[in-house]
């Protein structure tokens, strides 16, 4: 059982769609037209009237697409943060000439609001960062109240919700550009970023003109075909099959069935001693992060190997500190949450 917080385990009509005949994505117009559809599909589960992209490569791809695609050298960017993926957009910001000012907090404390609001009363940005769930430590954070400081400030934001999309409620409506990916929450292949853009991000980028290859938006809003090299076919069929699943459930029951999980999760894990890493208010639906300081590592191998459970450890530091359980996609489902949690309770 794989039950890692991304990739997830792939339902039988996923592994279906992708062991399709092979579509070539540059002759084929049966391929150009499944990929708007398939865009069309991202944007109802996004819930967004913004343009949206499919990119060819891992999620990591989308969040080095947005900063390489926005930020000119010297531009400032504000990174709010309270967790390993959003100390790393400051990374990304400078790797592309960038001033980053990161706002951060610990791994297990909210986002620091009041120092954001003091940063954003002392000086001016071009561009703002943030995670909604940060997955390394199972947290989901509360975005609306740093948005309207960002709006307020009339900053543009761009928002990782890599590890929430499909699972929780995103506040797209008011980001910018909204990251995902396929092999979390959708239950798709790895392989694919998705991307939320809106006008206003447009606008920006089309005057910041980027002159990255691969990492540039730019090239999927201008181009004569909608995506401007070969795209990863098997892939886009495989999303499109996912996709169609999670809205024939519909989002709110899809969204009940994650809550659910991650209840019955945390339930499991306090009848076994365990605390989860963030505070229960800030633990995300989509992942629970157990607090098993310096034994992480040896409660993981040893669930591979007698029990043929895979879960993951922490990041950003908490490799043997954290494990966590993907309850996610295809796999927020109470049955193998159960069996997740009687494997671990034997092992411990």
């Amino acid at each position: 059982m794989l039950m890692t917080p991304g990739p997830t385990a792939l339902p039988p009509s996923v592994r279906e769609a992708a062991s399709e005949e092979l579509l070539n994505p540059d002759v084929d117009p049966a391929f150009a037209d499944r990929y708007d559809g398939l865009r069309d599909t991202l944007a109802r589960a996004y819930g967004t009237d913004d343009e949206v992209v499919v990119l060819g490569g891992e999620g990591i791809l989308g969040l080095e697409a947005a900063i390489a695609s926005t930020v000119a050298p010297g531009d400032r960017v504000l990174c709010l943060s309270n967790g390993p993926y959003g100390d790393g957009f400051a990374d990304f910001v400078e790797s592309y000439g960038g001033e980053a000012t990161l706002v951060g907090a610990d791994y297990d404390d909210p986002l620091p609001l009041d120092a954001l609001e003091r940063t954003l009363d002392d000086g001016e940005f071009d561009l703002a960062t943030m995670v909604h769930c940060e997955t390394p430590t199972g947290t989901l954070n509360d975005l609306c109240p740093a948005l309207d400081l960002f709006d307020a400030h009339d900053v543009l934001t761009v928002v990782d919700a890599v590890s929430s999309l499909g699972g929780v409620p995103v506040p797209t409506d008011r980001i910018d550009i909204a990251l995902g990916a396929s092999q979390k929450c959708f239950s798709a292949p790895p392989g694919l970023a998705v991307c939320a853009v809106s006008d206003d991000a447009w606008d920006r980028i089309e005057a910041r003109d980027p002159d990255s290859l691969y990492t540039n938006l730019l090239p999927w809003h201008d181009a004569e075909q909608p995506y401007p090299y070969t795209h990863l076919s098997t892939l886009v069929v495989a999303l499109e099959a996912a996709l169609d699943r999670l809205l024939e459930e519909g989002l709110d029951a899809v969204y009940d069935r994650h809550r659910e999980a991650a209840r019955v999760c945390r339930k499991r894990a306090r009848e076994l001693g365990l605390a989860p890493y963030p505070r229960p208010e800030r633990s995300s639906p989509t992942v629970t992060a157990l607090s098993v300081p310096g034994r992480a590592t040896d409660l993981q191998e040893r669930l591979h190997r007698e029990h043929d459970v895979t879960l993951s450890t922490g990041l950003g530091g908490l490799e043997d500190d954290v494990l966590r359980v993907g309850h996610m996609g295809y796999n927020a489902d109470v049955e193998k949450v159960e069996r997740t949690m009687d494997a671990l309770a034997a092992t411990l």
